[in-house]
């Protein structure tokens, strides 16, 4: 039963040509989401087949929108984003599953941290639970544009069970108040996949919020069951980002030790790499991704 005193949850969700996965979730919200006054909003980016109907049968008060076309991660979830009208939003991937008291967990550093501006939960691996999959982000190295995930592959014993601030919010489940989007903005849509919440996260920090996260709160997460593990769109994605990304949040004299490093190892050992392997589309891919940064209309297709 709704209670309207509590602030209103609104939960985004995007999927393409993966209505099985998102069944899966919106089971999951059924069986485990133990908040009361909550939206769903599932938005399709274009799948070959409309899939409203079988997520109703499912969810019945979802709201389910469908873009002609994708988005990407970015704008479709720009588009839940706008159509959502909770005090707070979980902007969720669809291969997650929830375990009770989630949304409880983050939304309680919103109350204890005025500071707060975003809030991830713990993740585990779906398929092996038990086991961390982030427990907070590290930050971005200055000469490699990577980083990692903290607790990454980590038997789950209780050491991450600490709230605390961290570098990044992880994409995959990320709870910001509406305040703090209308002070931001939404998604940055430049980058369409991958960075955009490194991208985001930096966007929220300078206007002076920090990123929380709650272990009290657990979330389990497929990973990767919309572009698969490894595939030509995520080399053009992450060398385009990781580029777009260093360049839009580092300073100048930072920016340019990336580069050189790029330059003088990155490109050489991906290029050499890919040959190796006979990965020619990833090669042809890895390549595109640094074109773009000097002929925009260059797309991965």
């Amino acid at each position: 039963m709704e209670d309207k005193n509590l602030p209103k949850v609104s939960i985004v969700t995007l999927t393409w040509n993966t209505t099985d996965v998102t069944i899966d979730f919106l089971k999951s919200l059924n069986q485990h989401c133990t908040y009361s006054n909550l939206e769903v909003i599932i938005v399709d980016n274009g799948s070959k087949a409309n899939p409203e109907t079988a997520f109703k049968a499912i969810y019945p008060s979802a709201i389910v929108i469908v873009n002609e076309k994708n988005l990407g991660f970015t704008g479709g979830n720009n588009v839940g984003i706008k159509a959502a009208t909770g005090d707070f939003l979980f902007i969720v991937n669809n291969d997650t599953e929830f375990t009770p008291g989630l949304l409880e967990g983050l939304i309680e550093i919103f109350h204890k941290y005025p500071d707060a501006g975003i809030a991830s939960p713990k993740f585990h691996y779906f398929y092996h639970k038990g086991t961390i999959e982030y427990a907070g982000y590290n930050t971005v190295n200055v000469l490699t544009g990577r980083n990692g995930m903290i607790g990454c592959a980590e038997k789950d014993d209780g050491q991450y069970n600490q709230i605390k601030t961290t570098n990044y919010a992880h994409g995959g489940g990320m709870m910001v108040p509406r305040k703090v989007i209308e002070d931001v903005g939404g998604l940055p849509e430049e980058f369409f996949i991958y960075y955009e919440e490194f991208d985001w996260c930096e966007q929220i920090k300078r206007k002076g919020y920090k990123v929380y996260y709650q272990p009290a709160s657990l979330i389990y997460h497929k990973e990767s069951m919309t572009t698969g593990k490894s595939s030509p769109f995520k080399t053009f994605y992450h060398t385009r980002n990781r580029i777009l990304f260093m360049k839009r949040n580092m300073k100048l004299s930072n920016y340019l030790i990336f580069l050189g490093y790029f330059t003088l190892l990155t490109i050489p050992k991906n290029t050499v790499t890919f040959l190796l392997k006979g990965q020619k589309e990833h090669l042809k891919s890895f390549w595109k991704g640094i074109l773009w940064h000097f002929n925009k209309n260059i797309t991965f297709n």
